[in-house]
This record gives C-alpha cells, sequence and structure tokens, in this order.
C-alpha cells in the first residue's frame, strides 16, 4: 500500500522506487499494475470518490445557490471547467508522438478537461486526450452530456478558449467578455453587462485552483507520464480523480470548498470541537 502512494503522491520515478523499496523493475511493474487495478476497482465503489453530475434540477439549483452567495449575478450557474495539461515521455511511434506533441507549449504532453462544482469535487472529466488537441475539442464529450443531461438556465463557467455560443450548447457554458468584444450602448445594459462579467471572472478562477490542489496532492503528476498503453494513464489519471474526491469529500482541504461552503465549514468547526469538548470533559462534568 506504501508503495502504491509513494508512486501516486511523489515525484519519484520508479527507477528510483526500486531502489528505495530493494525490488527488481519486473516485480515493481507487476506489483504497481496489480496493485492500482485493486485500488480503482475499491474507489469505484466509495460514493465519496464517484465522479458525476448533478442528476436532478434540485441538485443543480443547490450547486448554483452556493455560488450565487458569492455572486448573485450568476444564476444558474452550477460549476466551472477547465483543461489540465500533463508532460509526458515521447514515443517512438511517429504518429504517436505526432499526436501529443503540443506546439504552443512545445513539448509532448496528454490533455485532460476537469469540471468542479462548488463544494470542490470533480463532477465530470475527459482523460488523456492527445496533447495536439485544442481544448475545445477534447471537451465534446461534456458538451454532448451538457445538450443531453443538463437542464435549461443551468451552465458551466469555463474561459474564453471554450466555444459557448454555438447553438447546439448555447447557454450551457457561459464565459467571459474577450478583448474587443461588443457591449451594449446602453449605460445601464453594458453597466450590467460589466458586472455579470466580472463575477464570471471571479468564479472562473476556480478551476486553476482545483488543478493546484490536483498537482499539488500527487506529484506524479508532474513528471512525464509513460508513453505506455492509454489504458494505464487513463487509470493513473482516474485514480487521482478519485482520491481528490475523497479528499475534498472527507477531509475538507480544498479551497474551493473553503471559499464557496464556508457556513458548513464553520459548522462543522463548531461541532467538532463541541463533540471533543464532550468527550474531554464529560467525566469531569460529572
Amino acid at each position: 500500500m506504501h508503495r502504491r502512494f509513494t508512486l501516486l503522491t511523489s515525484s519519484v520515478s520508479e527507477i528510483h522506487l526500486q531502489q528505495i523499496f530493494a525490488l527488481v523493475p519486473s516485480v515493481l511493474s507487476h506489483y504497481l499494475d496489480f496493485s492500482l487495478d485493486i485500488l480503482l476497482e475499491v474507489l469505484k465503489n466509495i460514493e465519496e470518490a464517484r465522479i458525476k453530475l448533478p442528476q436532478s434540477t434540485d441538485e443543480f439549483e443547490d450547486e448554483s445557490i452556493l455560488i450565487q452567495e458569492r455572486h448573485p449575478r450568476l444564476v444558474g450557474a452550477f460549476g466551472s471547467i477547465d483543461g489540465l495539461s500533463l508532460p509526458v515521455q515521447v514515443s517512438d511511434d511517429v504518429e504517436i508522438e505526432n499526436a501529443t506533441y503540443n506546439g504552443r507549449k512545445t513539448e509532448h504532453r496528454i490533455n485532460n478537461i476537469l469540471a468542479f462544482s462548488p463544494r470542490g469535487v470533480i463532477i465530470d472529466v475527459v482523460l488523456n486526450a492527445p496533447g495536439s488537441w485544442h481544448d475545445a475539442h477534447v471537451t465534446k464529450p461534456i458538451f454532448d452530456c451538457l445538450h443531453t443531461h443538463v437542464p435549461e438556465g443551468y451552465y458551466l463557467v469555463s474561459d474564453t478558449a471554450f466555444p459557448h455560443s454555438t447553438s447546439s450548447i448555447s447557454g450551457k457554458i457561459k464565459a467571459p467578455l474577450k478583448a474587443g468584444e461588443h457591449v451594449p450602448s446602453d449605460p445601464a445594459e453594458q453597466a450590467e453587462l460589466l458586472a455579470f462579467n466580472h463575477q464570471l471572472l471571479s468564479y472562473q478562477q476556480t478551476p486553476e485552483w482545483g488543478m493546484r490542489a490536483m498537482q499539488g496532492s500527487f506529484g506524479r503528476l508532474w513528471i512525464p507520464l509513460p508513453i505506455g498503453s492509454k489504458e494505464d494513464h487513463f487509470r493513473l489519471l482516474e485514480i487521482c480523480c478519485r482520491l481528490f474526491n475523497i479528499r475534498a469529500n472527507c477531509v475538507g482541504i480544498n479551497q474551493i470548498k473553503s471559499v464557496y461552503m464556508p457556513v458548513w465549514c464553520a459548522g462543522e468547526d463548531e461541532r467538532m470541537w463541541n463533540d471533543m469538548g464532550n468527550m474531554l470533559f464529560g467525566e469531569i462534568r460529572k
């Protein structure tokens, strides 16, 4: 178990793990492969680790209310979305090498899309897409889900890299104004639009917090991932996402959650200290 989490939470290579635990490469590889399969199956059966969108209109509304407590103009927003680009090793296969090369970063990468709720948990993902793909292309499965699953009036907040004005997802994703974008000439409408845009910009920072927490918790994501099978990549990334949700739900150390659920946190802290006081001093009071 310790070796398994050392792989996920540290940035050491497998060669260093072999040295630390005195294992030959074949034994370490077999052990990690076997244990990660077990870990993923266990996580799939833990409710706190689930990656899921809200399931009913009431659940969408509950998420939106949390956001509106800080951003009252974002009526209907239930989460935020952004891309996470991770380094990957260079493949000897020319097709894979071309697919993973990201021209903007001039590195070989894989692209992932993560959507976060105001509770700080991941509610939808697209994992292990080629680094040469644009976020808008990678996000297509989430677009399809937004179109078919999300009730009218509810939307995700994104940056301007995501298409949000096409007819198929119109109203399901909202992004801040781009530079030079048209604004109404009427002063009142202009002021309202700019105020709405300011709150979009503010809430759009939340996926950045989530990405930073993800990479901060799992140091393995900082070093280039092996260019082996895509199934191994997907498994590792899914495990990290599910463990991230457990950490957010059970431990509560999460910047998004601490900002958008401060009342909940205060209530939990008070209950915890009261229970601790009753436990420690109950006999004295008698």
